[in-house]
């Protein structure tokens, strides 16, 4: 039995396909958890008053998780460029399968300029203020950027404040248009793609 043109018809176990890795799927998981937190910290705390007494934890809260997607998606480069992944169903016309590998590539893009421009920010900002790695150390500043003149700080800053905010915006475009293209997969094609990014067999 074969997958009907319309890619609606029931269709066998993927033939030659193969699975990601448990390294990938944990860094996959890992990062999904992580920068969905991070935008939920990220929405919440920019309604917060500077007055309130928690902002400054939530804040340290989110540079610390940011930081960590940063590191985690470097390993997930890394990862992506040392292994072959699962090829996409030979039915997905030429389009479609152009599309999914796009999201993929913006998304690992994002997913490492999306918190280095939160650092940059940070690094830039006048008040120069510390972050707390999850309170067991101090994250260092960029260097260049933190020994700055403050008034060239102030405009840096801004720049770098916009684009972290606008990159966010994107980033839940992007994510939202990665879970509609599972959903699809699983649902409506029924290929196995979804499958082969979850733990089991």
């Amino acid at each position: 039995m074969t997958v009907s043109q319309s890619g609606h018809g029931p269709s066998v176990p993927m033939t030659g396909r193969t699975r990601y890795d448990s390294g990938a799927m944990a860094l996959h998981w890992l990062i999904a958890l992580a920068v969905l937190l991070n935008i939920g910290l990220g929405l919440y705390m920019g309604d917060l008053p500077r007055s309130d007494p928690m902002k400054f934890q939530i804040v340290q809260l989110h540079k610390s998780i940011g930081l960590t997607v940063l590191m985690l998606s470097l390993l997930r480069v890394a990862w992506r460029l040392t292994h072959t992944i699962p090829a996409l169903p030979a039915e997905m016309g030429a389009p479609v399968k152009a599309l999914a590998r796009t999201v993929q590539v913006l998304l690992y893009l994002l997913m490492i300029v999306l918190p280095l421009t939160g650092w940059l920010m940070v690094s830039s900002s006048p008040l120069g203020l510390p972050t707390s790695y999850f309170g067991l150390f101090d994250w260092p500043h960029i260097w260049f950027l933190a020994d700055m003149a403050r008034e060239s700080k102030k405009e840096l800053v801004e720049v770098f404040e916009e684009s972290h905010e606008t990159l966010a915006w994107i980033a839940i475009g992007l994510i939202g248009l990665h879970v509609v293209g599972a959903l699809y997969h699983q649902h409506v094609r029924r290929d196995g793609v979804l499958k082969s990014m979850l733990p089991g067999k």
